[in-house]
């Protein structure tokens, strides 16, 4: 076993190597064992400006907001405020869905552990103001229901933004303000923005992208999506070390650095603890707790959550009996492959876990009848369409709509082989994933109901 001394020489010596070779512009570390913290950075944050990241520069989190979102409502339950097994409705009587018999009956706990069931990938710009999250929950109307409440898993951004309205009706306090509040200050973070105009006093990294496959990574062309996204992941931004110091808050039932209660006893541990099972879907976690992503394995439990921008993507794992957390910021590139190599290393030398292996398509995979999954399936932000030729070869195609479109989607034709029972999996990586796609229920004729790509997409034609 290593200790974190090892970890950051190993660091410094092989991420320069490692970024080149994942075409990773830049990246921010920090590894955290019981009350002790190593970090650093490596490459550039800018391919532009060619400034160097260095260990206090600041990434997007993205989606690994949604845990300090998740914190923020439980503090709300630990207060009394709240119940989670109330409807939301009971506390935020503006929510509004296309299937009313369902908003008056999704609970605030359906919401956190992503079981609400209503459509969730819905990014509508509501503008900079204070008054945003309250817009955008407006504009929540017409979307449509997928499945009953409570059915299944199905990863949901919209429900988050819902979770971020809660928050700032019952704090009389725009979501910012409640994070700076409730969360930055009792942790003592001082390299955290809560948007663009915070993020420009650090030197903070861009994201970058691949405008034309094989072209190389270039500065995307914005810096951030809608704030009125922001509670499931569309601004905060931070260092790696204040990253860790929200974990580590998690990790010590609660209390931040300083003794400072953030959570009541016993509340961190119910976050962590299994809501809800998922597909075998490989690239995510096996099961979902109250925000937090759990990789459940016969050594134990990893638990944490992902986050992915306009080019950046963030990692954030932790291991409870081991008082370990790591976080691993990146601006572009094969993150996935990067995250693979850092992180597996660091579990394997501070820990009996690792990584399990990224799902990867059959040397040979049999033929079949995939007659069950031909179909169009239907969301606000593309349209998935799987066909099968006269070889027997199945294909899938996206074409992007909305909100995906408007940022760069492209239309895209992948083929896919059997990978086990009612699952497919591409033949080509996409940025080092090999994406399993499930295919879940029956529609009543013998057809997939749902394309489940980590969130359930609903068969919409034959």
């Amino acid at each position: 076993m290593g200790d974190l001394d090892d970890i950051h020489a190993w660091l410094d010596e092989r991420l320069p190597l490692l970024l080149e070779e994942h075409e990773v512009p830049g990246v921010g570390w920090a590894v955290m064992q019981d009350d002790q913290v190593v970090d650093g950075a490596a490459g550039l944050l800018s391919k532009t400006t060619r400034v160097e990241a260095t260990a206090d520069s600041v990434f997007q989190i993205g989606s690994i907001t949604k845990l300090w979102t998740s914190t923020l409502v439980m503090q709300l339950a630990d207060e009394g405020t709240i119940d989670l097994d109330r409807p939301v409705r009971t506390y935020l009587t503006e929510f509004r869905l296309a299937d009313e018999e369902a908003a008056e009956q999704i609970t605030v706990r359906q919401l956190l552990n992503h079981t609400a069931g209503f459509e969730g990938d819905i990014f509508t710009d509501t503008g900079v103001g204070d008054d945003c999250l309250e817009k955008y929950v407006a504009t929540l109307h017409d979307v449509p229901q997928l499945f009953p409440p409570g059915e299944q898993f199905s990863y949901n951004n919209a429900g988050y933004c819902v979770l971020g309205r809660l928050v700032e009706v019952l704090r009389g306090q725009p979501y910012d303000a409640c994070l700076r509040e409730h969360l930055i200050a009792p942790l003592g973070l001082t390299h955290t923005a809560t948007g663009p105009y915070e993020a420009i006093m650090f030197r903070a990294a861009v994201g970058h992208v691949e405008m034309e496959p094989g072209a190389g990574y270039v500065p995307a062309p914005m810096w951030a999506m809608a704030r009125s996204n922001a509670p499931a992941g569309s601004m905060l931004a931070m260092r790696p070390r204040d990253l860790v110091a929200f974990a580590r808050m998690h990790l010590e039932d609660g209390r931040a650095a300083d003794g400072t209660r953030v959570l009541a006893p016993g509340t961190a541990a119910r976050m962590h603890d299994r809501e809800v099972g998922l597909p075998e879907l490989g690239l995510m976690g096996t099961s979902w707790g109250l925000g937090f992503e759990r990789f459940d394995m016969p050594a134990g439990t990893i638990i944490g959550h992902d986050g992915t921008t306009i080019g950046q993507a963030a990692f954030l794992r932790m291991v409870p009996e081991a008082g370990l957390a790591i976080a691993l910021l990146t601006n572009g590139g094969d993150a996935v492959s990067l995250y693979h190599d850092v992180v597996g290393h660091v579990l394997g030398e501070l820990t009996e876990l690792g990584l399990p292996p990224l799902p990867a398509p059959p040397a040979e995979p049999r033929r079949i009848d995939a007659e069950r999954y031909v179909g169009t399936y239907s969301a606000s932000v593309f349209d998935l369409t799987v066909s099968q030729d006269d070889d027997q070869r199945i294909w899938i195609e996206q074409i992007p709509k909305g909100a995906y479109k408007e940022m760069g989607g492209r239309a895209e034709r992948t083929e896919l082989v059997h990978y086990r029972d009612d699952m497919l999996i591409p033949v080509l990586a996409d940025r080092g994933m090999y994406m399993p796609h499930a295919f879940v229920g029956d529609d009543g004729t013998g057809h997939a109901l749902y394309l489940h790509l980590g969130r359930a997409v609903r068969r919409a034609g034959a």
